[in-house]
């Protein structure tokens, strides 16, 4: 093993960690003050309990030895087996706990990610239910077949290098389906819900930022060239997407908004993210110019249908992950290493079609799985808050706290 591998995991794996309270300072940021701590809280309760289920069960199932290309078994229950001395079967020159909890740290912020969909009107008991089921029945599989040794996507030839697949596509559909579940906001339209905190906004995306570098260079599971690469690209789509997002935002509204610059970087970051280590930073800036504009142009689309989806998961995650996947497939290679030298023996376009049934099966499993889910809680102990819970806000309502003192 090496300790310079071994070294960059585990603070790979911290900056990833850091990532989620920069989403919950994002996120907060985005609602109005009388759901600020709830709205943290969802990001901050992921933190724990995705934790446990991943050690408990979840990184068994998701890259446990593999059965029928579905599934891991339950080999590793409780992390039973896995190493913090000997090298696992997914990176040979680090333990096999380091790999373990760089994955955990993924497997926890993608739920977190869906609450942006029904922030402001989730009770909080429902929301942890969700967290356990959804980690467990969406993303255990979903993690398996692409990146877990003998997984049916991977064996095909998919290609999702830290997550556009795994973990956007799958969170930002599921925030789709969600927001369709749940329905508006009370007063969505004649009330005013604009973020009540910038400052919050550019933080947590700043600190999102600051983690992603983990998150994709990361995924190298080495202290190598790929990660530099990776690096180089995840910041250069970052901000490419911030840029463009600021200059549509001054093209049509006459002004740079602050949200907007910072949603931009988010956009820009989640659609890097499957090719962060396939291409080079010429490519990732032509992926950070398509994000900006694409998702630009989601979060208008899904304003103009009235979905609310409160904090635009579906817009930038959903569809910043399927263009990230599709970008791999028409970039991997240039300005890096070759598609062999990658590890590819399909031809460009074989490449391509690898990659839109990929997105394919992931859109499809997580919208049908999630609402499921979704369809099941709200049968049983409900989804919503009462309605003068709503208006009262989700802080007092679900845990008789205020984010700020009312002075008078």
């Amino acid at each position: 093993m090496d300790s310079g591998d071994t070294a960059w995991v585990l603070t790979s794996s911290a900056l990833v960690f850091i990532m989620v309270p920069g989403l919950a300072f994002f996120y907060a940021g985005l609602v109005r003050s009388k759901n600020v701590i709830g709205t943290m809280m969802h990001s901050f309760i992921a933190l724990a309990v995705v934790g446990l289920v991943w050690v408990l069960w979840g990184y068994s199932l998701a890259f446990g030895p593999d059965l029928g290309g579905f599934i891991g078994n339950l080999k590793w229950i409780g992390l039973k087996g896995v190493s913090a001395e000997e090298a696992g079967p997914y990176a040979p020159t680090i333990p096999h706990m380091a790999f373990m909890v760089f994955q955990a740290k993924f497997a926890i912020i993608t739920p977190a990610l869906i609450a942006g969909a029904f922030a402001e009107r989730i009770k909080f008991s429902t929301f942890v239910i969700f967290l356990v089921l959804w980690s467990t029945i969406v993303y255990a599989p979903l993690a398996h077949w692409v990146w877990a040794d003998g997984g049916w996507l991977g064996e095909w030839g998919a290609k999702d290098f830290a997550g556009g697949a795994v973990v956007h596509i799958s969170s930002g559909v599921a925030a789709l389906c969600a927001a369709l579940v749940f329905g508006r906001r009370r007063g969505y339209g004649q009330q005013q819900m604009a973020p009540h905190n910038v400052p919050f906004v550019v933080l947590g995306a700043s600190l999102l930022w600051f983690g992603w570098f983990g998150f994709n260079a990361g995924s190298s599971l080495a202290a190598d060239a790929i990660a530099t690469s990776a690096f180089v690209a995840t910041h250069t789509a970052a901000a490419m997407a911030a840029v463009t997002w600021a200059a549509l935002d001054y093209c049509f509204i006459g002004r740079i908004s602050v949200v907007g610059a910072a949603t931009g970087a988010v956009a820009g970051l989640a659609t890097i993210t499957p090719a962060a280590g396939f291409v080079g930073p010429m490519p990732a800036l032509l992926i950070g110019l398509g994000a900006g504009v694409i998702c630009y142009g989601a979060v208008h689309l899904k304003n103009r249908m009235r979905l609310d989806d409160s904090l635009d998961v579906w817009a930038i995650h959903g569809v910043g992950g399927t263009i990230g996947m599709l970008a791999v497939g028409l970039f991997m290679g240039v300005g890096l290493l070759s598609m062999r030298e990658l590890g590819v023996d399909l031809s460009r376009g074989e490449q391509i079609v690898r990659q839109l049934g990929t997105i394919g099966v992931a859109w499809a499993w997580s919208f049908a799985v999630t609402l499921v889910i979704l369809l099941v809680l709200q049968r049983t102990i409900g989804l919503r808050v009462k309605p003068e819970d709503e208006e009262v806000g989700l802080d007092l309502s679900q845990h008789g706290e205020a984010a700020y003192e009312r002075i008078g």
